[in-house]
């Protein structure tokens, strides 16, 4: 008998994957916590119903949301990941030298601790390295008490729905802003142009209101809906579209590089005209 997971990405559409078994399976405090292993993607973790990461494809994601923003920081030294349970926007992270610190908030401690064990290429970074600071907490609240800490902060959340609500709103952003330096940097995964239209709309419409410098990106992830997956960044003063390519490190990195630095930012029409008044 085959097996076979399917998420439901809309409620006219889904995407299925071949499997072989369910590894985990547990109700945290917050959410359904799954992990499945995939015949075309390896291990899958999936949150309430939803393919949060793959052994297969995950350093795209955690790549794009991570390097550009710390390339166009010219000196990024404190960096917080709000969500993120799975590592692996910090393993990226600390690829920066420049990085003194690297905390993580991420309201839910299962998560973290389910990645640790059935995805530790992903979390590598969440043991043992004394750059980092984890801690399990609510997001929200930790940029809330933590003013002009940090030089750049990453929401790595889940889609807009359950705990992950709060951030992808107006008054969380302006908080952002706020938790940041005077020349500091916010990146946010920003869902899908095909299927989360009027949310990114909204969403760099809050942002640019706060930010002087906001700007929509876009890269290939075949297990998120679409394929076709975005994040918004807003900076106080520095324009990723005004980095020096030949500035741009080598970080070993699968995905990203200095031609994609930029080339991210070139939009199809019907994607460009979201972030436009």
């Amino acid at each position: 008998m085959e097996l076979w997971y399917t998420e439901k990405q809309t409620e006219n559409h889904g995407i299925t994957t071949k499997i072989t078994d369910t590894l985990y399976s547990a109700k945290s405090e917050f959410q359904q916590i799954d992990v499945i292993t995939t015949k075309q993607f390896g291990r899958m973790l999936v949150l309430d119903g939803m393919v949060m990461t793959t052994d297969v494809d995950e350093f795209v994601y955690h790549e794009m949301i991570t390097h550009i923003a710390l390339n166009t920081h010219p000196n990024p030294k404190k960096v917080l990941v709000v969500g993120g349970g799975d590592g692996g926007a910090i393993r990226e992270i600390v690829k920066h030298p420049s990085v003194e610190k690297a905390v993580l908030a991420e309201i839910d401690g299962e998560v973290i601790e389910t990645c640790k064990k059935y995805f530790p290429q992903i979390a590598s970074a969440l043991t043992g390295n004394p750059r980092v600071d984890v801690q399990v907490i609510d997001g929200i609240k930790h940029i809330h008490d933590n003013k002009g800490e940090y030089d750049v902060i990453m929401v790595d959340s889940t889609e807009p729905v359950g705990p992950a609500v709060g951030l992808f709103e107006k008054g969380f952003y302006q908080g952002i802003y706020d938790a940041l330096k005077p020349d500091g940097i916010m990146v946010a995964q920003n869902e899908s142009p095909w299927f989360n239209r009027d949310l990114i709309k909204r969403v760099f419409k809050d942002l640019k209101s706060i930010f002087p410098v906001t700007r929509y990106y876009t890269c290939s992830i075949p297990t998120y809906p679409s394929g076709l997956w975005g994040f918004t960044i807003a900076s106080k003063k520095y324009d990723p579209l005004e980095v020096d390519p030949s500035q741009i490190k080598d970080l070993d990195t699968k995905y990203y590089n200095a031609d994609i630095h930029h080339a991210a930012f070139k939009l199809p029409n019907f994607v460009a005209e979201l972030t436009r008044d």
